[in-house]
């Protein structure tokens, strides 16, 4: 090659690399670009929905605490870094003596002292942004740290308030390994500037580190050390926390691992005194020595030690050595979990006869037979107006006040399906601005029973839906909004308000005929002006908001429409109950949310899975969780919160105002929860008893029922949900319905559930919880437990009560016919002479190619041995005592002419003395405000007392 030619060539690669690194800027600028404007895009479109919402001070105080804590220790990890770069740069030695390692590096020191500034600010910026995104995590930490208040209530090894373990511990946890990763990354940031400049020389014999090398890592490893021994002195609060035999502190913990950790302290330090001294007196000796006595230490004290003590001392004789412990654990656990309140009694058991069938009617008259889960799809079978329309499972049961009576109700709410939408018309005006809501209730009754009459039938009695302007729920609850803009449903965006002359949106008629409408409400976010726009654009992903004629100046956008979403977005301090629930208050449908503050930092309290304590037959995956594991230990129902349907406002209530987690949120931000106080009337008639936390407590109690720390060790005592006889492998879900209250005698709106043994069928307890949230016991959790071993549980009923032979009789023609049997809920009925088991079955038929319709079709019932089946609870009962026919005995039985007979003057007597009873609990109820009870107890008492006149003649 010629001389010319040559030096084109060497021309040509400064030009080519130099294009390279110009095309690999560009592409980077674009990249960092994009991703800029997605970003302010997402951040901006999320302030005006907070805004549009009225917590714009939620967004704020986010948004600045997790910049501040980015930008805060982000850059102190930046300079700490670039720093020690700086010092060991500056410190480097002017003369290096000629070795081939330094000859090796020289090539290196050329190569970056050009960059070293680009290079320092690079690095350093990384390492801040890995820092930065650590601390940006933990706002939540801070928040509750900079926030805390005492639980006023101490652990009882170290006597500390509960709120140092739940607020404090896990923010200086946090601290300390940050500092331990800056002071690591600083030193080893010195280390190689050190070494590439000549301070650290590892080929040679001695001297291997200069002067100011010596100096600099030595300070930084002393000051490790100091943050390292206050590590170990936060880890022996831990002890409380962790988990050994029990979650807290166990005898080897006390006895071996913390004196370990005391030693570990004092070694630590001086650990960092011997590096401190390497400063002055420029070896390595001591500091060597201090390092290998602290590796020593921490194994022989840290693991062996423990290890041998739990071996040779504990495991021998465990249950003795670790009963102070159970207790202390039991005593936390309780008082976590908020078990203590709750009463255990027996309840007596007596023979179901003919005598007592009019009792037994009366106190199951409002028992629900129709379960929700099955017939999710018989109320959009029959119930649905359009393809595009579903009701979400699982239904919710629920209670109002209708013709005079407080009724149960299962209901749903219709809402929007898209996925029913004909595929060719799934287009971007369809999808996102002609369906864009969902539309109506849906109710039953639960017990069969119309809703003025105390006559079963053998259907299912609707309550909504069915007649439209006769329907029994609104005309109890007067006229409310129909359309459903925000529930679970809903698509993602919807864009709304009227652009042309004619409405667009389709909508149902009264009637059930489709018709059209646009949104009035006052929710969503104005799209605006162009800017706007384009930020929508970017946040969905879709140039329609810029190029449809569907958006105009006078559009709002939908968005954040799941009820539990929108609650999540407001107070993402909350875990949410998994089951949201519709109520009709007010002229609204309101969804309504409960919220828990959980932690699992509580002292000695018992850590357990939160899926798996919710877990059963008929439960969703868990909702928003805020602790980084699924682990809890402590948890309240702190919050109840609402979500319009129509506008989707979200309004906070707090509910356990004494918890401190809820006075810490709510100082962190103030102003966004309302008072108890300020719920209103007609909303609190709906307010419950949250299934999730129900669950929890029943999952801890089947353990922690037991207070005897010799007994819990054993185990012998240990009680567990009855897995569901229709669903095997999954325990019993919890059923809302009306119990007898067993100290007054009233009806009571609870939630109950079961016991059994441990590895055992037989029922050990029926428990339920006043869930009314205008009642004084509300919260109030009652254990009824059998007088002896032998009821049987769920299971063994379920068997029973598919191989009776008075039951298979009548179901044989129903199973040999078109339809099969589905199993509902097996319900535990108490009653004020023992439990009786209520079982609805349904004739599942297939309609064509769709999915089958379900039809209640028998009632089963099972009460001290005896069974019975009819076309209505009534006439089961009827069938279990022997009346001989389907129909009940009639209200008032005309009198006869042996009226004046012993038998007849004892019932009579007897139905003087029930009446009596009702009109003394019906003088409480009035007392108490609850003026629904009163008005049934006196017209029951009136009707006995006429039955009892019959008699009588």
């Amino acid at each position: 090659m010629s001389e010319h030619a040559e030096e084109e060539f060497e021309d040509f690669r400064p030009r080519r690399s130099r294009r390279g690194r110009i095309l690999l800027f560009s592409i980077l600028g674009l990249v960092v670009t994009f991703f800029l404007i997605t970003l302010f895009a997402s951040l901006y479109t999320d302030r005006l929905w907070y805004s549009s919402v009225g917590y714009s001070s939620v967004f704020d105080k986010m948004l600045w605490t997790r910049v501040g804590l980015f930008v805060g220790f982000g850059l102190l990890m930046s300079l700490a870094v670039a720093g020690n770069m700086v010092i060991a740069y500056r410190a480097r030695p002017f003369y290096r003596p000629d070795s081939p390692e330094q000859t090796g590096l020289d090539r290196y020191r050329e190569a970056v002292t050009p960059l070293r500034t680009l290079l320092l600010v690079s690095l350093s910026g990384v390492i801040g942004l890995f820092g930065g995104v650590a601390a940006n995590g933990q706002w939540r930490s801070f928040l509750l740290w900079a926030n805390r208040v005492p639980f006023h209530t101490s652990d009882p090894y170290f006597h500390k308030d509960v709120g140092f373990y739940v607020f404090t511990l896990p923010w200086l946890h946090f601290v300390v390994g940050y500092a331990i990763a800056v002071l690591v990354l600083s030193a080893l940031a010195a280390a190689v500037v050190h070494y590439l400049y000549g301070g650290i020389r590892l080929q040679v014999a001695q001297d291997r580190l200069s002067g100011t090398a010596t100096v600099q890592l030595s300070v930084l490893v002393g000051l490790l050390l100091v943050v390292k021994a206050f590590g170990y002195w936060l880890d022996r609060f831990d002890l409380v926390t962790s988990g050994g035999l029990l979650t807290g502190m166990g005898y080897t913990d006390q006895h071996a691992v913390l004196p370990a950790r005391n030693i570990l302290i004092g070694v630590a330090l001086i650990c960092a005194v011997l590096f401190f001294l390497t400063t002055w007196r420029r070896t390595w000796l001591l500091a060597g020595v201090g390092i290998s006595l602290l590796l020593v230490t921490s194994i022989l004290l840290g693991l062996i030690w423990p290890a041998f003590v739990q071996h040779f001392q504990v495991s021998p004789t465990e249950g003795p050595k670790e009963a102070p412990y159970i207790q202390t654990n039991i005593d936390a656990s309780r008082a976590a979990y908020d078990l203590n309140g709750i009463e255990v009694k027996q309840y007596a058991n007596s023979t179901a006869t003919a005598a007592t069938v009019q009792q037994i009617m009366d106190e199951t008259a409002s028992v629900p037979v129709v379960d929700p889960q099955l017939v999710q799809k018989a109320f959009e079978l029959t119930q649905q107006a359009q393809s595009y329309y579903k009701v979400s499972e699982p239904l919710d049961v629920d209670h109002y006040q209708i013709d005079g009576h407080d009724r149960s109700i299962v209901l749903g709410v219709r809402d929007l399906d898209q996925k029913g939408i004909d595929p060719k018309d799934q287009n971007w005006g369809n999808l996102h601005t002609v369906y864009t809501h969902g539309n109506g209730v849906i109710a039953a009754f639960g017990n069969q029973r119309p809703p003025s009459d105390t006559r079963q039938t053998a259907k299912v009695q609707w309550a909504q839906g069915q007649n439209p302007g006769q329907d029994s729920l609104e005309q109890a609850t007067g006229p409310f909004e129909q359309r459903i803009y925000f529930g679970e449903g809903s698509p993602s965006y919807s864009i709304v308000g009227r652009t042309t002359a004619s409405n667009t949106e389709l909508d149902l008629s009264p009637s059930g005929t489709p018709t059209h409408t646009t949104y009035d409400g006052s929710g969503g976010v104005d799209v605006g002006g162009f800017f706007n726009k384009l930020m929508y654009a970017i946040k969905f992903g879709d140039s329609n908001f810029l190029l449809s004629g569907r958006v105009g100046p006078d559009s709002k956008v939908l968005y954040y429409r799941n009820p539990a979403q929108r609650v999540e977005k407001v107070a993402p301090w909350l875990t949410l109950d998994t089951d949201i629930y519709p109520a009709v208050v007010d002229g609204k449908v309101l969804w309504i949310v409960d919220g828990y503050t959980t932690t699992d930092q509580y002292p000695q309290s018992q850590r357990t899975s939160f899926s798996d304590m919710i877990t059963d037959s008929l439960s969703r995956q868990p909702g928003v969780q805020t602790l980084p594991t699924d682990q809890i230990n402590y948890m309240r129902n702190a919050v109840k919160a609402t979500v319009d349907a129509y506008t989707g406002q979200v309004t906070l209530y707090a509910w356990d105002e004494t918890d401190p987690m809820l006075q810490a949120w709510s100082s962190a931000f103030p102003g966004t929860i309302q008072a108890r106080s300020a719920i209103p009337p007609d909303l609190l008639q709906h307010l419950r008893y949250p299934e999730d936390f129900f669950k929890v407590q029943r999952y801890q109690f089947a353990r922690y029922h037991v207070t005897d720390p010799s007994s819990f060790y054993t185990a012998n005592n240990r009680w567990a949900v009855p897995e569901d006889p229709n669903v095997q492998g999954k325990s019993q879900t919890p059923v809302r319905m009306y119990t007898r209250n067993p100290v007054t005698g009233l009806p009571m709106w609870s939630l109950t559930s079961n016991y059994v043994p441990r590895d055992n069928t037989n029922l050990v307890g029926f428990v339920a919880v006043d869930s009314d949230a205008t009642s004084s016991d509300y919260g109030q959790i009652r254990v009824e437990e059998p007088p002896d071993q032998n009821v049987p549980g769920p299971g063994q009923v379920q068997s029973t009560l598919l191989t009776s032979p008075q039951i298979t009789r009548k179901t044989q023609s129903f199973r040999l016919g078109d339809a099969s049997p589905e199993y509902g809920n097996l319900l535990t009925v108490p009653l004020s002479s023992g439990l009786m088991y209520v079982e609805p079955v349904y004739a599942a038929r297939t309609q064509g190619d769709s999915a089958s319709l379900l039809t209640l079709r028998y009632v089963l019932v099972s009460y001290n041995g005896k069974v019975g089946i009819g076309d209505t609870l009534v006439n089961a009962i009827t069938d279990m005592t022997g009346g001989g026919g389907s129909k009940p005995p009639p209200s008032n039985p005309p009198p006869t002419k042996h009226h004046q007979g012993k038998g007849a003057t004892a019932k009579a007597h007897a139905l003087l003395l029930r009446a009596q009873q009702d009109f003394a609990a019906a003088d409480r109820a009035f007392n108490h405000g609850h003026f629904g009870q009163y008005v049934k107890l006196n017209h029951q008492a009136r009707a006995e007392v006429a039955r009892a006149l019959n008699l009588l003649g």
